[in-house]
């Protein structure tokens, strides 16, 4: 299948500078792999050049002051605007802030427009996901909220478009939640780290929408640890269901890296092989509900160098049908070795987390009843 992959270089210029976790080279990298791997050059991963969002585009989801400051944070003087969530910390001010963020949302914009009119099934926004964003300020790494803006575009093209959205995430799809917390016809589901544990602190299974959009919002909080099992288990008797009730028109996915076991900024427990069987049951419930369409963002993870990019290559594979080869390609390994990393020998080498079995049966149980909760929830 022929899949709309929504990058240019031009969007590394996302980068909060050298010290902080969420770097660029995630993304590069990443799209070196698939290149590496034949995934573009010759193969199904067709190249569509991005855009900046328009100020009427990010507006449906951002105040305009708040805007305003994004804008003249971008001269990169060490602004700090806590009312807007701009400074030292989380989300700094750069050089180009606007323009960088805006381009983001434009790409993730595109690849939603690509499936929305029927050119594509499948797109893939490596650059996205950033889903902290709130409608007056930044957070959690994130300028402009992609997806909300992306997703809002798609529905002002097609006010009947049903729009799906899952977020696996680490943390808690809280912006893009908060975009559409009263709109009945876009449903987001995230999992992620428990709240009571992890930034931003929210996504109670109790947290499922107002007014009209009651029900249209879903959270999974999983406890610290949640395996691969525990992963599966709640997609197929949350998510899996959820989508079969909804029966939406597209699925967008945030399918950030940070739930691996060895990310540095999060203590769950999912591996490689964990994650790719996530991207194919998530592709797979496209397939069922919505015709295959689906539009896939990057998002978080910040083992950079060694995880990330094998992760969002297992996803490339996945929305397209291929199989990769195990061995990853050596030219891809000399460039992280150039970047003062060891690199890894395979695309799912991954020892996994060392749980004994009794912390390992007691994170599944407790995950079981998160699931039940969540059930409960949605019965209140």
């Amino acid at each position: 299948m022929e899949v709309a992959l929504v990058y240019s270089p031009e969007l590394d210029a996302y980068d909060l500078g050298p010290a902080h976790p969420l770097r660029p080279e995630r993304v590069s990298l990443a799209v070196a792999l698939m290149e590496a791997y034949g995934l573009i050059a010759g193969g199904a991963l067709r190249p569509v050049e991005p855009r900046a969002a328009t100020r009427e585009e990010i507006l449906r989801i951002h105040d305009a002051e708040y805007i305003e400051t994004v804008g003249h944070a971008s001269s990169g003087r060490g602004m700090w605007v806590p009312k807007r969530g701009i400074g030292p910390g989380d989300t700094p001010d750069f050089p180009g802030m606007h323009d960088a963020a805006a381009r983001v949302a434009g790409a993730t914009t595109v690849a939603l427009e690509c499936v929305r009119s029927g050119e594509y099934v499948r797109a893939f926004a490596p650059a996205g996901g950033l889903h902290h964003a709130h409608r007056d300020r930044a957070a959690g790494f994130c300028v402009y909220n992609d997806v909300a803006v992306a997703i809002a575009a798609a529905r002002a093209a097609d006010p009947t478009l049903r729009v799906m959205y899952v977020d696996i995430d680490a943390h808690h799809g809280d912006g893009v939640q908060e975009a559409f917390y009263t709109d009945p016809d876009v449903l987001t589901v995230s999992l992620h780290e428990s709240g009571r544990y992890l930034y931003p602190g929210t996504g109670s299974e109790r947290e499922r929408g107002e007014g009209a959009g009651i029900g249209a919002a879903i959270n999974v909080p999983l406890p610290p640890y949640a395996t691969d099992e525990c992963y599966h288990l709640a997609f197929d008797e949350v998510v899996a269901p959820a989508a079969r009730a909804f029966r939406p028109d597209v699925i967008v996915s945030q399918n950030g890296a940070d739930a691996h076991w060895a990310d540095p900024l999060t203590t769950l427990g999912l591996t490689l092989a964990g994650a790719r069987d996530l991207y194919l049951r998530i592709t797979a419930l496209s397939d069922e509900v919505c015709g295959g369409r689906l539009v896939a963002c990057g998002g978080g993870g910040y083992s950079w160098a060694t995880v990330v990019p094998r992760a969002w290559t297992l996803i490339a594979a996945t929305l397209v049908g291929a199989d990769l080869p195990e061995r990853l390609p050596e030219p891809w390994r000399e460039q992280v070795r150039v970047l003062g990393y060891s690199p890894p020998e395979r695309l799912t080498e991954d020892p996994g987390p060392e749980l004994d079995d009794a912390t390992r049966s007691r994170v599944y149980e407790d995950t079981r009843r998160v699931v039940a909760a969540v059930a409960e929830a949605g019965r209140a």
